[in-house]
């Protein structure tokens, strides 16, 4: 026992004579080597990048790669589709929001018929300030490529994807109002992805939103484009049945919104009476408490639902 207390006594000396002695500088200090090799290390420089790549939102633009879309068409091109229509499970209908608020959506279809301007319907949501989603379609960019620029770069819209062809979207060769839709998974991934791929080389910016040819989907086609980080948007008021309506069945069908109600109309003809009803419209709307919206709000009027 004496023993043991003897040792103890000379271990605890030699410490304090060690300790005293880095203390002083009488025996150099050698620090535990950092089990990290300095190749590893994060330089400050790697540090922010991987502060910044946290803090970027996703968004197509990120994710539209090459190998994203074959990934997307691997995954769903043997699946067999169990809706067909313009309110197929997936495809947003309305804002989620209960607010007074509403969407004025328009598409410009492009091709033979469909590819001119409603250059009044523009000057009017322009001049009274009146924000809205115009979907683009790649023929109509093609015809009015100056147009198109100006629109992309004015705050108050929104560009989205009205397709390549305009052609309904379907994994199996689905048809509507005598136009056939895509006759694959694939087919359809490049309606949508080649106007995607053209409107960012253009504008600088991927668009968020699509909405197909005739806005008819099948599940597997709307799950897809989901997949890609693409959301498909249809609408819950049919403002002028492709510009068909006259100017009093334009204002009557915009009377028929409610709050998150998404409008969809045309801007690629101007001989109809799309512009003339959506003047009427507009000044009663808000009387009656309404505001208009893009669709890139929903998020806002998402987040103050939820």
């Amino acid at each position: 026992m004496r023993k043991r207390v003897k040792w103890i006594g000379m271990l605890v000396i030699v410490t304090l004579l060690m300790i005293g002695g880095i203390v002083y500088g009488l025996i150099p200090y050698s620090p535990i080597p950092d089990p990290q090799p300095k190749s590893s290390r994060m330089t400050s420089q790697q540090k922010q990048n991987k502060v910044k790549d946290k803090e970027m939102p996703s968004s197509p633009s990120m994710h539209l790669s090459q190998e994203r879309v074959n990934h997307v068409l691997k995954k769903y091109e043997d699946r067999t589709p169990t809706y067909w229509g313009e309110k197929v499970p997936g495809v947003r209908l309305r804002l989620p929001t209960k607010e007074r608020v509403m969407a004025l959506t328009f598409d410009a279809c492009g091709g033979a018929k469909g590819s001119q301007v409603d250059e009044g319907l523009l000057r009017y949501l322009a001049s009274e300030k009146i924000p809205a989603t115009l979907f683009i379609n790649s023929r109509w960019i093609d015809a009015n490529p100056k147009r198109f620029r100006q629109l992309a770069k004015n705050p108050l819209f929104e560009i989205a994807n009205h397709g390549t062809e305009h052609r309904p979207l379907s994994v199996n060769g689905r048809s509507i109002y005598g136009i056939k839709g895509t006759k694959s998974l694939k087919d359809a991934l490049d309606e949508i992805v080649t106007n995607q791929r053209k409107i960012a080389s253009i504008t600088g910016k991927m668009p968020r939103y699509f909405r197909s040819g005739t806005a008819y989907y099948d599940d597997v086609t709307v799950a897809a484009a989901k997949e890609l980080g693409i959301e498909v948007v249809n609408f819950n008021i049919l403002g002028d049945a492709g510009a068909t309506y006259n100017r009093l069945q334009v204002k009557e069908a915009l009377f028929h919104a409610r709050p998150g109600s998404i409008v969809i109309g045309h801007m690629n003809h101007p001989e109809g009476e799309t512009a003339e009803g959506i003047r009427d419209a507009v000044p009663l709307l808000r009387k009656k408490g309404y505001r208009f919206v893009k669709i890139e709000d929903i998020e806002k009027h998402s987040e103050k639902v939820h």
